[in-house]
């Protein structure tokens, strides 16, 4: 048998080019062909680049495939960040090997918002210029990315190199919530209740309260991952800082089982599309915030069938094409468009869904509408467009895609907030060790350390290496070639499993642990303890399922990305019939008392 002869990913590369060609019918497939192609790849590029990347070093994630006749470039919404030095990611790998891990005190989890958005640090988000209907459309977008520009330049004189944390260099992104904010009425700003103040830019409230005159309904999102004291202690926090919100409590999973692992996907499927108790308060905050103006009747006669239909257990289709209209905006006409100042026009109020990545807002608007209209995942950037949405006659939602704002937040915490896209990183273990830091992680993933050897009881000390090698002997994560532990995956999957809230990290108030057993007494607590769908006997139940290890055949946690799955089969439905069907906190699978 003759010897193959080597074929290299670039010979593919360029195999499959020439077959794309080919098959569209290009006049053509030769090496002239494809080094047009190419060209007309970059120059798309060139022409939707609108960061900053004459002055610093951007990378560009989330690639998407381009169009055949070049009138619509996807990558528009790449999510842009800057690029780390090679020095100091193997300076953080090596600190991660070497650095022991000690546990963190409760009481330097606690956070101010000053902390993260300095005012004397000048961290605003860049506003549209003025424009006239005089002007060209080609003038207006240099008129944009001129302001654009400058913008980031006073934002890196006046903080240095280093100190700002990881945002958006996506001029078109902010586009995006640009027309979010002139069609909006109300804004709906969602935030994760484990980490409120790094998702929430005090910029952006004064600006919608000041010169836009609107009203911003702060919700806080994701209620049942933390103790109902610590809910409770944020929303009175925000509330006292900024006294024109109106906080609202929510989750999309009240009460729901969440006993194995592999139910992730049937629960986002079947159980967080549709619960009256976060939809009806948002309504009545938006009824506190029109006084009569709007007619929103057909809402709560709405949020009323949505929680019969679920209490008898129908099933949500995939796509409610069929009774959600759904409103497409053109570029063009959006760009040189400005929106009437008057306030609920044609009687009509709209929402706009505004937040940082993976706080769920997709999430949020699909509990509101009642069925599944957007497609929820973990990763940053996923929804890359605007759309909005007819929830009644009279309500209509708008949805903008996730924006990182700048802060002073360091890395470690950005990733751990599923901020920063954990498939991106050159160097997780350093984000992993912050993270173990602040979580009992030894006794939520019962761990064996590397060099435990068997029968010895001596203690050994962790290092964020260490825990990324152990978690991969215990999934069993291996390379391809040397079968050797993949610590990578391993730290991969740790960190998923904390945006997801299975290894549950949240930050505290300032003072909220000297004050914790007033907060544990408070007379609004059972308000919480009701939205979050726990009853007295689950905290019982959880208790008993986090001490056991968690099924080694579970789904893992980099699995599912999107949420869209199958449903978990007959024997884990039996399995959990059989334990008498209790209801637990989705999250007790790996212990979130523990981590409280």
């Amino acid at each position: 048998m003759p010897r193959r002869k080597p074929f290299s990913n670039k010979q593919k590369k360029k195999q499959l080019q020439v077959k794309r060609e080919r098959k569209r019918g290009d006049p053509g497939s030769g090496q002239s062909s494809r080094n047009a192609s190419v060209e007309r790849g970059v120059r798309r590029d060139r022409q939707s680049d609108t960061s900053d990347s004459e002055t610093t070093d951007i990378r560009r994630i989330n690639q998407q495939p381009g169009t055949r006749d070049g009138r619509y470039d996807p990558n528009r919404f790449r999510l842009h960040f800057e690029k780390e030095s090679k020095d100091e990611v193997e300076r953080r790998k090596r600190m991660a090997q070497e650095r022991i891990l000690q546990p963190v005190p409760e009481r330097e989890l606690e956070m101010d918002i000053n902390q993260i958005y300095p005012e004397e640090q000048g961290l605003d988000f860049p506003r549209r210029p003025s424009w006239h209907y005089g002007m060209q459309r080609e003038e207006l977008l240099r008129k944009e990315e001129r302001s654009f520009r400058e913008f980031l330049e006073n934002l890196h004189s006046r903080n240095p190199p280093e100190t700002l944390s990881h945002f958006e260099h996506n001029l078109e992104t902010w586009r995006q919530l640009w027309r979010v904010l002139e069609m909006s009425d109300v804004i709906l700003l969602i935030v994760d209740i484990r980490h409120p103040v790094l998702q929430f830019p005090p910029a952006l409230y004064h600006y919608i309260t000041g010169p836009l005159k609107k009203q911003v309904v702060l919700v806080l999102n994701k209620i049942d991952l933390c103790p109902a004291s610590l809910v409770l202690a944020w929303k009175h926090y925000m509330t006292e800082h900024f006294p024109h919100l109106h906080c609202v409590c929510f989750t999309s999973h009240p009460g729901q089982p969440y006993s194995t692992l592999l139910q992730k996907k049937r629960m986002r499927r079947k159980c967080g599309w549709s619960q009256a108790g976060g939809p009806i308060h948002i309504m009545r905050a938006c009824q506190e915030i029109t006084a009569g103006k709007v007619d929103l009747s057909s809402w709560e006669s709405k949020i009323q069938k949505d929680a019969v239909a679920m209490g008898t257990g129908a099933d949500w289709p995939d796509d409610g094409a069929e009774s959600v209209l759904m409103e497409h905006h053109s570029d063009t006409a959006l760009e040189m468009s400005s929106f009437s100042q008057e306030l609920y026009k044609d009687g009509v109020l709209t929402l706009g869904c505004i937040g940082f990545p993976n706080v769920g807002k997709s999430s949020v608007l699909n509990s509101l509408v009642g069925r599944k209209v957007v497609s929820v995942s973990r990763t940053p950037g996923h929804t890359k467009y605007f759309q909005t949405y007819y929830l009644t006659p009279t309500v209509k939602l708008c949805d903008c895609p996730g924006l990182v704002f700048p802060s002073r937040v360091n890395k470690q915490l950005q990733i751990v907030a599923g901020i920063y896209p954990v498939s991106q990183l050159q160097e997780p273990y350093s984000s992993v060790g912050f993270l173990c830091e602040r979580t009992p992680f030894l006794s939520v993933l019962k761990l064996t350390h590397p060099e435990h050897s068997p029968g010895s009881q001596e203690p050994h000390d962790w290092t964020a290496w260490d825990v990324c090698e152990a978690w991969a002997e215990r999934r069993g994560y291996k390379t391809a070639k040397a079968a050797r532990n993949d610590v990578y995956r391993a730290a991969n999957s740790l960190l998923r499993l904390a945006i997801d809230g299975r290894l549950c990290m949240s930050l505290r108030p300032p003072g909220y642990t000297q004050n914790k057993d007033q907060w544990e007494s408070h007379p609004e607590l059972p308000d919480i303890v009701a939205l979050q769908g726990r009853r007295p006997e689950d905290e019982e139940s959880s208790e008993e399922s986090s001490s056991e290890p968690e099924d080694e055949d579970d789904r893992d946690a980099d699995d599912d990305e999107d949420g869209d799955g199958d449903d978990e089969d007959e024997s884990v439905r039996s399995d959990r019939k059989s334990k008498g069907g209790f209801t637990l906190n989705m999250f007790g699978v790996l212990g979130e008392n523990e981590c409280e």
